[in-house]
């Protein structure tokens, strides 16, 4: 065996040997990574750190915050990556502007988990929002976020803002046709964050928006989780006048993109989108565009024909 192939193997080694017991830490060649192995298939997510600053057992998760070499601060959440500095903006732009847009008045708004504030800085760019409530079943989340991602400080001192720390799928069944908007920014199927992708959580958000109420929920990735999606959609198909997939790219989730069930009572998720609502702060957004509304929509065939089989 020569020394290349050597060394290959002994880095596959040590990389199942963290997947095996659960250490998300390796060292290489005097440098250090963070893995993360859940969702991989195969193919884990791998970000170079500098080193942990933060790590504590809340009462419903384990969180963590490293600051990573190329990325910025990073939170982890139970060894999935959440967000970094660098790339969140492709996530929280599009999980918030493709409702946002899809919607004529969007005044009240809930967000179901959330609590690192991105997706509250994108709600609060639209003036005509005049309420929202971000129910967080765990305020460590809200507390650590303040402290190491300061850029979305702002969001959580806007007086038009109502923080609930409840369990979602509990409190989502105390309103009824309340809600304009509704975004879903979840943690994966797992743990605490289970409830939010049963048939009976959705049946209770459609049952919480107006009459021409939109909701977009974070629904996993088109590669690793095309069986997961077409359940959804089938599920959703059921619930509300319009429902679809769309996905954005995030080169720190698994697979580099992550995807959202769109689900309205009424509008078509391209009727209502000419850029015109965006205008006083395109500027300021890295990612979302009009265009790119309508093209994140359209589906690679296998996945296209799956949802339509």
């Amino acid at each position: 065996m020569d020394k290349f192939s050597f060394k290959k193997v002994l880095l596959g080694v040590a990389v199942l040997g963290c997947s095996l017991y659960g250490i998300n830490n390796y060292t290489t060649k005097g440098k250090n990574f963070f893995i993360e192995f859940e969702y991989s298939q195969g193919i884990p997510s791998i970000v170079q750190i500098k080193g942990k600053i933060e790590d504590i057992t809340s009462p419903y998760q384990h969180i963590q915050v490293y600051e990573t070499e190329h990325f910025g601060n990073m939170l982890v959440i139970d060894d999935i990556i959440m967000l970094t500095q660098r790339d969140n903006f492709t996530y929280h732009e599009m999980i918030v502007h493709v409702p946002m847009n899809a919607h004529p008045n969007p005044k009240k708004v809930l967000i179901v988990g959330g609590g690192d504030g991105g997706t509250l800085n994108e709600v609060f760019r639209y003036s005509l929002v005049e309420e929202v409530v971000m129910c967080e079943i765990d305020k460590e989340v809200i507390n650590i976020s303040k402290k190491y991602f300061p850029e979305f400080k702002a969001g959580f001192d806007d007086s038009r803002l109502t923080v609930i720390a409840q369990d979602a799928a509990e409190y989502i069944k105390t309103k009824n046709k309340y809600f304009d908007v509704i975004i879903v920014d979840s943690t994966d199927p797992i743990g605490s964050g289970e409830s939010l992708f049963t048939e009976v959580f959705y049946k209770n958000v459609h049952d919480a928006l107006k009459d021409d109420g939109i909701t977009v929920t974070q629904s996993e990735t088109l590669f690793y989780s095309p069986e997961f999606i077409v359940d959804i959609q089938k599920q959703n198909k059921k619930l509300f006048k319009h429902s679809a997939y769309y996905f954005t790219m995030v080169p720190t989730y698994p697979s580099g993109m992550i995807g959202f069930s769109f689900c309205s009572k009424k509008y078509d998720p391209f009727e209502l989108v000419d850029g015109k609502k965006i205008a006083s702060f395109a500027d300021d957004l890295k990612y979302y565009n009009a265009a790119l509304h309508r093209a994140s929509f359209q589906l690679p065939n296998f996945l296209k024909r799956a949802i339509e089989s």
